[in-house]
């Protein structure tokens, strides 16, 4: 099987890679897709959907495999559907893998070419953005500081230690503080030099 040429934004909770990923996909040649995509888009009376609702009723987390099982299903219909064409678009992921099991088992669907770290060095200053960016979409729960402290903390713990999962050589580090231009900017740097090389082979195929 032919693995997917990506690109993983990485980030803390606020960072922006949802807002940066999001811009990249309207894109010619970038198919963005979000972890929370997959699950918006389940069929919950699908086998995997039922198995979802099994553990989110619960108010319990998805195993890793089933996770990466519905990802997998997700980006095939897409790609049946003709959204995302693998021979022409480079894939930007969001939000998955999050895990290093996940990170493990996705190995065998995707070839990361490039991991776009957005980094905020300054955590009070991410933690009043999203404390504001909750109170403008009136989602006030998440705009207690506990619950923005808390998911902070399991980002630390259990996500960040994914970037340990991939080579140094594929990592660079954006710096998430600033405009969304500003910060684009500094993404497109990275991406670019992945899109032009996959041009230039689809050109030569």
């Amino acid at each position: 099987m032919n693995r997917y040429k990506t690109v993983l934004l990485f980030g803390a909770p606020g960072s922006g890679k949802g807002t940066q990923g999001a811009v990249l996909g309207r894109i010619p040649g970038y198919y963005h897709m979000s972890c929370g995509d997959v699950f918006r888009n389940l069929d919950i009376h699908s086998d995997l959907g039922k198995v979802f609702y099994e553990y989110s009723s619960r108010g319990e987390l998805v195993p890793d495999d089933v996770t990466v099982k519905m990802w997998a299903k997700n980006i095939s219909a897409r790609h049946t559907l003709g959204e995302f064409k693998p021979h022409f678009d480079l894939l930007i992921l969001d939000g998955i893998p999050r895990t290093i099991e996940q990170a493990e088992l996705m190995r065998e669907h995707i070839d990361v070419l490039k991991v776009v770290h957005l980094v905020c060095r300054d955590q009070e200053a991410m933690i009043e953005r999203l404390r504001r960016r909750a109170l403008k979409q009136n989602r006030f729960d998440d705009a207690d500081e506990k619950v923005i402290r808390q998911r902070w903390e399991v980002y630390e713990q259990e996500t960040k230690p994914v970037l340990d999962f991939y080579s140094d050589s594929v990592i660079s580090e954006v710096d998430a503080i600033g405009s969304p231009a500003r910060v684009l900017d500094e993404v497109l740097k990275q991406v670019v030099p992945i899109q032009d090389a996959k041009f230039a082979e689809f050109d030569g195929a």
